[in-house]
């Protein structure tokens, strides 16, 4: 029997390679200083010890949270340190070991391959806009994932890993969840929030992903975003019940209020961008998320600012460590910020000046009170001094940096 690929998760060389690779992107410093703590002290030596000797490895946890920009909830699971490190370093590994594996119309969590990857590309091959496109969304895919299913196919590609497969069964195959200090035996997919989550949802639609690939189709998937292009629209409706079928019989259901069906000239929107002509934008949908967002945490802030007879320029701060957070700092370890997904491939402010605007909008009704002109007496250069940071002036600093 060869080495397992779990055999790289004590050598010390790998763990400085996944260091560098999370702190080269925009990692937390926070996360950072936990990685090189966790690689210094040798800590991941215990874990991998004790999945050696066949112990069991603890429980997940459950936790419930807002999806990003918006209200809905979402079910995601996380395993306590130091597994969650060693879990991640896995996966890491998994990604890059096995990427052959996958379709070239896949873009999700493969090595050097990014959502702008997977629009310019459809894009470029999209006929400037002349094609029919078809765009779906997979409900709840994670959580929902058939493991069944998928465990056949898991077995087939780690074939010649055996060690490994065994390990990530014993993951998926475990009913036990930590909720609230108590332990639930619920279904829970291939468990959203979890590092091997990604490798798993690659994976599971990859005979979708080739099919359309053999074909020449215009296609791409991010995860549980799908998209593919026709030449008409008999085409694109015929392809789009393929991706129906296909799904209904992997044991996934479509999100309804998601399929869209585009027509020659009138744009797309894919992973958030929306594409028309030339430009290359942040989807209206995303737009409204954020503003909507903004909104909420306006109304909150201005209760308790008069709550507690706060001043309007606190409550504005409030606001504006909020949103910097969200839009510019990254979220977590595994997760690109806001600007860090976006800017990277629109080519142009449009969206940005809206939300600059809004969020203008709302500073100046905290710090004033007033919907009236006199919220025009606070200055740009006021909000400024309090801490804002213009989502138009990022975007174009960071193009300057790029191009220096």
């Amino acid at each position: 029997m060869g080495a397992s690929l779990l055999d790289k998760l004590w050598d010390r060389a790998e763990w400085e390679r996944f260091y560098a690779y999370k702190t080269h992107l925009a990692c937390p410093k926070a996360y950072a200083k936990r990685l090189r703590t966790l690689i210094d002290s040798g800590q991941y030596e215990e874990v991998c010890l004790a999945l050696r000797e066949g112990a069991e490895p603890p429980l997940p946890r459950r936790a419930v949270i807002s999806k990003l920009y918006s209200q809905k909830k979402r079910v995601v699971y996380t395993y306590p340190e130091p597994l969650g490190s060693v879990l991640k370093l896995l996966t890491y590994l998994m990604l890059r070991m096995y990427d052959g594996a996958f379709s070239e119309n896949l873009y999700s969590f493969r090595p050097g391959t990014s959502a702008r990857d997977a629009v310019l590309r459809l894009k470029a091959a999209c006929a400037g806009g002349e094609m029919w496109a078809y765009k779906a969304d997979i409900s709840n895919y994670f959580n929902s994932l058939p493991v069944d299913r998928l465990l056949k196919s898991l077995k087939a590609l780690l074939k010649g890993d055996p060690e490994l497969y065994a390990f990530l069964e014993r993951l998926l195959l475990e009913p036990g969840v930590l909720w609230g200090g108590r332990i639930l035996q619920e279904e829970k997919g291939i468990m959203a929030g979890t590092p091997q989550s990604a490798f798993f949802a690659n994976l599971y639609l990859s005979e979708l992903d080739r099919a359309f690939a053999c074909e020449g189709a215009p296609y791409a998937r991010y995860s549980d975003d799908i998209i593919v292009f026709a030449k008409d629209k008999e085409e694109a409706l015929a392809r789009a019940e393929r991706i129906r079928a296909f799904l209904a019989g992997a044991g996934l259901s479509m999100n309804p209020d998601k399929q869209q069906l585009f027509a020659p000239g009138e744009g797309w929107t894919f992973l958030g961008f929306c594409c028309k002509k030339d430009a290359v934008d942040i989807a209206k949908a995303s737009v409204d998320k954020l503003k909507g967002k903004m909104r909420r945490k306006m109304r909150a802030l201005m209760r308790w600012q008069k709550r507690n007879g706060l001043s309007g320029d606190r409550a504005a701060r409030a606001f504006i460590r909020v949103f910097n957070k969200k839009l510019l700092e990254s979220p977590d370890d595994n997760e690109l910020s806001w600007a860090k997904w976006y800017f990277p491939t629109i080519n142009t402010d449009q969206s940005l000046h809206l939300i600059d605007s809004y969020a203008q909008e709302c500073l100046r009704y905290l710090i004033s009170g007033t919907r009236s002109k006199a919220r025009f007496n606070v200055r740009y250069e006021d909000l400024k001094a309090l801490g804002y940071r213009s989502l138009v002036h990022e975007y174009y600093a960071g193009r300057r940096l790029k191009e220096q």
